[in-house]
């Protein structure tokens, strides 16, 4: 066991070590970012949502398994497009009973609704590294605007697939009752928080 266990402890480190000089070279000028068509890369792609719980705790969930594409132009950011799908049903808390319960027809419905989609209509500068994105949010069969404040991370060649990569943080507020999933409002909250970790790799 301790053979195994310091075999793999050397591993990681090898693996630190070797990734470390990709990592360094990471770019977080928005003007040296690539142009061009980007997909989804799901799996550093996750949607975390948060809301009140009875007025007295923050409680806290996420979906992930996204898909979709990132039209990305630093020189016209007028031009930037943005569609991202989500499966409803991979959405994930720490209580699997909670979990189980989301997935049904009381809350998302995923088994008839079972994607979420953002479409951008209108992208923003506001800032060096940042951005106001206007576009809809279709979920749980339900079509409304929202606005999401966005903010670069970083963009470079993953030096795990050698994809080039950018990275972005984003965070918005949607009412749960628009889209229809008002269980227990207002006792667990209407105002569910979004904060988006979004990858994509440059396709073309």
């Amino acid at each position: 066991m301790k053979t195994q266990f310091f075999a793999a402890s050397a591993l990681t480190a090898a693996l630190a070590f070797a990734a470390a000089p990709a990592l360094a070279q990471a770019s977080h000028d928005p003007a040296a970012v690539k142009a061009g068509t980007y997909k989804v890369e799901p799996y550093h792609t996750q949607v975390a949502f948060s809301l009140l719980h009875f007025g007295l705790t923050e409680y806290s969930g996420f979906f992930s398994g996204a898909s979709g594409s990132l039209t990305l132009d630093p020189a016209n950011p007028a031009a930037d497009k943005l569609d991202v799908t989500v499966p409803v049903d991979s959405v994930l808390t720490t209580v699997p009973k909670l979990t189980g319960e989301l997935k049904g027809d009381k809350w998302f419905d995923a088994a008839k609704y079972p994607t979420a989609e953002f479409v951008s209509t209108k992208v923003t500068l506001a800032g060096k590294a940042s951005a106001i994105i206007n576009g809809t949010l279709t979920l749980h069969g339900v079509t409304k605007p929202i606005t999401l404040k966005a903010h670069l991370v970083g963009a470079g060649v993953n030096p795990i697939d050698k994809a080039y990569t950018v990275g972005f943080s984003a965070t918005g507020t949607i009412k749960r009752s628009q889209f229809g999933v008002s269980a227990y409002v207002p006792y667990i909250g209407d105002d569910v928080r979004l904060t988006i970790a979004g990858a994509f790799e440059l396709s073309h």
